[in-house]
Parts: structure tokens; sequence; C-alpha cells
């Protein structure tokens, strides 16, 4: 074998070990970034309302959906919903139930519920609101600054329409007041899911078809803002009777987890504690009143 010959196998040998090399390093960094893809990122689960503005629908438009990414970003989590309309067996079919492999379930957090709830384990509250008497400016009712004022309007000789849900405390508001006779019935529960009567109350107000309405505060809010270019809505706080327990109408709200998960719930506490100035932000930009 002649020195050419040598030197030309030689560096043949060189090439097919880095060649080998780097088939290796290739292989072992594929390897690399599939055990990284197969390792499972958390997940939040959350159960939510997919038409239910101001608080959420499947857009991601709602203050709830906003908080719940927050939080997912804090726990370095994937956010992943279950949808169900907030009505009766809400709880059931969402935060109770099981997934379709027949485990439980389906989802880990309700981002509203109120804070002496029965049906899930309420955690520290995270706002409180209020009901709200609201009517159009400048149509009639400028003078009235004080919702039990209505009344004296009223007395007055003026027609009124008071349009008012057919569930709530708002009912009892306007039989002590003596304005039973001037309310327009609007079911609150209706076979369309989509359907968000807190919306459809604040419609109708700007449309002329009712005078006033008593709505839950963050829908009144919401709204107004929403439809500021058509009507500028004057909302005015319904205070709590201080004799009466059942004339209430300021509650906190706070978020709901499983009985029996303390950790979960207090898990869910301190991000609710940690992060309660990005909270109030959000609620602010949504409109929601605030009891601060």
């Amino acid at each position: 074998m002649n020195l050419r010959s040598h030197q030309l196998r030689s560096r043949a040998g060189n090439s097919l070990l880095l060649l080998s090399c780097f088939l290796l390093t290739s292989i072992a960094s594929v390897a690399a970034e599939e055990a990284l893809s197969d390792k499972q990122i958390p997940l939040l689960k959350v159960c939510a309302d997919p038409y239910m503005l101001p608080f959420s629908n499947k857009l991601g438009e709602g203050l709830e959906n906003r908080i719940a990414e927050l939080f997912a970003e804090k726990l370095g989590a994937k956010l992943q919903y279950t949808w169900f309309p907030q009505r009766m067996g809400f709880i059931r079919n969402t935060l109770r139930a099981e997934d379709e492999n027949g485990q439980c379930c389906k989802c880990d957090l309700v981002m509203s519920v109120p804070s002496g709830f029965e049906l899930a384990a309420a955690t520290t509250p995270y706002y409180t609101t209020y009901y709200v008497l609201v009517y159009v400016r400048g149509r009639g009712l400028d003078e009235v600054t004080k919702p039990e004022m209505l009344a004296e309007v009223v007395n007055k000789g003026k027609d009124i329409n008071i349009g008012l849900s057919d569930q709530g405390p708002a009912q009892l508001w306007v039989f002590e007041q003596g304005l039973m006779g001037h309310i327009t019935p609007y079911q609150m529960m209706l076979g369309d899911a989509k359907a968000n009567h807190g919306e459809i109350l604040i419609r109708d107000l700007i449309d002329g078809k009712i005078d006033a309405t008593i709505v839950w505060g963050p829908f009144a809010g919401y709204f107004a803002k929403k439809f500021s270019d058509e009507a500028e809505l004057v909302m005015l706080r319904i205070e709590d009777d201080p004799i009466e327990p059942s004339m209430k109408f300021q509650y906190s709200i706070s978020m709901g987890v499983r009985y029996g998960e303390p950790e979960w719930k207090e898990k869910i506490t301190q991000l609710i504690e940690n992060n309660r100035e990005e909270i109030r932000q959000i609620l602010l930009d949504y409109g929601v009143p605030l009891v601060e």
C-alpha cells in the first residue's frame, strides 16, 4: 500500500466516524425532544358557561376567561374548558361529572360561585358587588338619585314600566317599595342557552321597551360600557337592609372546587391572594361595580 492510498483510507475512516457521531447526536436530540413533548403539561381544567358575558364565553372574551388565563400562566399550565350553561345542573355536569374515560372529573375549578355556596367548596372571596337600579339618562327619571326615590316618582303620578327577572332578590325590593303593579316579568332561565338575560334586560331598557330595571351589577356595568354609544345608563346601588336579612343585595364572589380537596382549594386561594391587583383590574375593565 502506498502512502497516498493510506491517507485516503484514513480520511474515509475519519469521515465515517464524524458521520456516525453526527447521527448519534441527532438521534439523541430527537429522542430528547420526543421525551419533552411526551412529558405531560399540567392542565388547569375550568368549568364555564359558553355564552354568558361578561363572565365567560367560548371565544375567551369574558372576565372569568381572563382570570383563568392569568392563573394558567402562574401555574405554568395549559388551560382547558368544560362548557355547560350556568343553570340548574351546572355543578353536576361539570365539577362533579366523569370525563370521557370515566374518571373524575371533567373540570376542577368554577370561576364564580357565591361565597356561601353549598354545592362546592368556596375559596376566599375575590370580589364583592351588588344589585343596581338602572335607567337611561334623559328619559324622565333623572330626578331619581337613590333607588328609593323611584316610588316617589310613581306616587307623583308618573307611570313607569320596570323590567324584572323572575328570579333573584329584586322582586322583594320592588314589593317592599310598593311597585309590583309596575313590573314586566322576564324569564331568567330561557330555553335558548345562548340567550343572556342580563343583556336582554339592558337592551330592552335602551330600546325604550321598559323604563327601568334591577340587575346584577356586573351585567349592568358591562353592558353600560358596551352600549355607551347608544345611551347613558344611570346605575344606582341598592343597599342591604340592616334589619331584614332577606333584603340582601350585596354578595361576595369566590371560586369553587370539589369538597375533599383542601390542597387544591388552598392553591387557588393563594392564587387569588397573590394576584388581587391584577384580578381587580380585570373586573374594572369589564365595568364591574366593586365594594372596595
